[in-house]
C-alpha cells in the first residue's frame, strides 16, 4: 500500500545519503563535510520520502537569519519530472523567508530559477589539475591554528556576506585536509584549504589581496596534494586574474555552474574570491 510522500528535515547521519547522490552526479563533493555544513544549519537539510524510501534532497541553509544558500538540489533519475523536486524545493524554500538566497546552479536550469525569483549574478567554473611534488617553503604561509583563527575569521568577513566562525572552526579541522593562512607582518592578507574528496582533493575557499598571494597559497595546496593526485577548484569567472591563474598551472575548466541570487549582489571583494568555497553552501 502506497504511504505517499514526504518531506522532512534531514538526520545529521541522513546527510550520507545527500553526499552520495552529489557523487553520483559528478559534483565530486568532500569526504568529511557533514560536521561544517550542519554546524551552519541543522534544520536546513530536507530530504523527501516516497512510500518510506529518499527519493530527493535539498539544503536550504541561513547564515544569522540574513543569508541563504541552497544545494544539494537532486532528484534521483527514475522519479525526475513527476513534481516531487519542485514540492521539495517550495517546502525548503520557506525555511528562507527573508534572506537573499544564494545558489550555483547547472546552466540549464538558469530558467527555471528565474521563475523563482533568482537572477545571474557570475558564473562559477571548477577547474581540475594535479598536484605538486616540491614543498613551498615560504615563512610568511602559516597553518590555520586557534593562534590565528580570529584573524583568519575577521578576514572572512571581507569576502563572505556574513559571519560563519562557527562554520570555519569546524571546516578547518576537517581530517585529510590542509588549512593556511599568508601572514605578514602579524596581518592576515589571504588563505586557502584543501580537502580530500571522493576524487581527489578540492581547494576551497582560496581568498587573497592579490593575485601574487593567492598564487603562493594555491601552490602550497597543491603541494600538500602531492604528485598524481588530482586537483580541483571552483573559480568565480569574473576574477580573471585567477582564471589566469589556472591557465599559467595547466588547469582544465570541466564544467560551469550559475551563481545566482534572489536579491541584490552581497558586498565582497570578487577580486580577493579565487576559489570558492563550496558549491554546496556558498
Amino acid at each position: 500500500m502506497s504511504m505517499g510522500y514526504e518531506i522532512r528535515p534531514a538526520k545529521k547521519e541522513e546527510m550520507k545519503i545527500m553526499v552520495e547522490w552529489a557523487a553520483k552526479e559528478g559534483w565530486n563533493p568532500g569526504l568529511h563535510d557533514i560536521d561544517a555544513f550542519y554546524e551552519i544549519d541543522d534544520k536546513g537539510f530536507y530530504l523527501g520520502f516516497l512510500d518510506n524510501q529518499p527519493i530527493s534532497s535539498i539544503s536550504a541553509v541561513t547564515y544569522e537569519n540574513k543569508f541563504g544558500f541552497l544545494g544539494f538540489y537532486i532528484v534521483k533519475p527514475e522519479f525526475r519530472g513527476l513534481g516531487y523536486g519542485l514540492r521539495l524545493w517550495k517546502e525548503a524554500i520557506k525555511h528562507l523567508p527573508n534572506q537573499n538566497i544564494g545558489l550555483d546552479g547547472v546552466e540549464d536550469q538558469q530558467e527555471n530559477y528565474k521563475k523563482s525569483g533568482f537572477k545571474l549574478a557570475y558564473g562559477n567554473v571548477r577547474y581540475e589539475g594535479m598536484g605538486k611534488i616540491s614543498e613551498v617553503k615560504n615563512p610568511k604561509i602559516v597553518t590555520i591554528s586557534e593562534s590565528i583563527f580570529a584573524d583568519v575569521a575577521d578576514y572572512d568577513k571581507d569576502v563572505f556576506p556574513v559571519s560563519r566562525e562557527s562554520f570555519l572552526s569546524t571546516w578547518f579541522k576537517q581530517p585529510e585536509s590542509l588549512a593556511v593562512a599568508y601572514v605578514e607582518r602579524g596581518k592576515v592578507s589571504g588563505y586557502g584549504m584543501v580537502r580530500k574528496c571522493i576524487n581527489g582533493f578540492k581547494v576551497g575557499p582560496l581568498f587573497a589581496d592579490s593575485a601574487k598571494i593567492a598564487e603562493i597559497l594555491f601552490q602550497s595546496l597543491r603541494s600538500h596534494v602531492g604528485k598524481g593526485n588530482k586537483v580541483f577548484i571552483d573559480v568565480p569567472e569574473v576574477n580573471k586574474q585567477a582564471v589566469s591563474m589556472m591557465k599559467k598551472y595547466h588547469l582544465k575548466p570541466i564544467f560551469k555552474t550559475a551563481r545566482m541570487y534572489t536579491k541584490e549582489l552581497p558586498k565582497v571583494d570578487l577580486n580577493k574570491t579565487f576559489g570558492v568555497t563550496t558549491l554546496e553552501i556558498g
